[in-house]
């Protein structure tokens, strides 16, 4: 499990937040902070792999936060964090990039937004606890995960609307599934399913496992990466 603090000095923000996360079932939610120090004082009680940061905070700036947990002598556990805030200003943006925020989140945005950004997350998280030695696809692929760019936009001819109900079939599916299963929940063709899915794999959202039979050839399943 992704064990994540969520800070927001807003308590229905942060109800919004947590359970957007706790619907994911990779992450578990260790505690909910208001304020700067609390959520130090959190990160200390718990280590979690993940903070969900505001910089809007009644004591200190969500930037304290930050630069606290990345100083020399800070906690030797490893947190990563990704910001969510309102403050649009250029030089906060550019700090919480140099101080190795995983992504900057604007309010307002759709919670959608933040459920993707939690299963890139995960997604490259599990590619970690995989890898011993990273090549340069390997580095590429974590790095395109975490700070998705502009390049990783759908292929001609493919629609977000089937996107996302593709992904929603194989995120909601007990067990890896087939193009021509995919193809039947979702309605679509099966050819057209098993695009959706090459192209869920090669952004990391999906992973494709072969089926050996007793004859013929391997049957191509996809699952959800968790």
């Amino acid at each position: 499990m992704i064990r994540v603090l969520v800070v927001d000095d807003d308590a229905r923000v942060a109800h919004n937040h947590r359970e957007v996360v706790e619907s994911l079932p990779a992450f578990t939610v260790v505690e909910v902070a208001h304020s700067a120090s609390a959520a130090l004082a959190a990160v200390e009680r718990h280590r979690p792999d993940l903070v969900l940061l505001d910089l809007y905070l009644p004591d200190e700036s969500g930037m304290t936060v930050l630069r606290t947990l990345r100083a020399p002598g800070a906690s030797g556990h490893p947190v990563d964090v990704l910001v969510i805030t309102a403050v649009r200003d250029i030089e906060q943006v550019r700090a919480a990039l140099h101080g190795g925020a995983v992504h900057y989140l604007l309010k307002p945005f759709p919670l959608s937004a933040l459920r993707d950004q939690l299963e890139r997350f995960a997604a490259a998280h599990q590619r970690l606890t995989r890898i011993e030695e990273a090549t340069q696809g390997d580095v590429d692929r974590l790095f395109g995960l975490l700070r998705p760019t502009p390049a990783q936009t759908l292929p001609k001819g493919l629609t977000s609307t089937t996107s996302e109900l593709v992904a929603d079939t194989l995120r909601a599916a007990d067990s890896d599934l087939s193009a021509a299963e995919v193809a039947e929940r979702t309605g679509v063709a099966r050819v057209t399913a098993r695009r959706y899915l090459e192209y869920l794999c090669a952004d990391g959202r999906a992973e494709l496992r072969m089926r050996y039979g007793s004859t013929g050839r391997p049957e191509h399943r996809y699952r959800w990466v968790r």
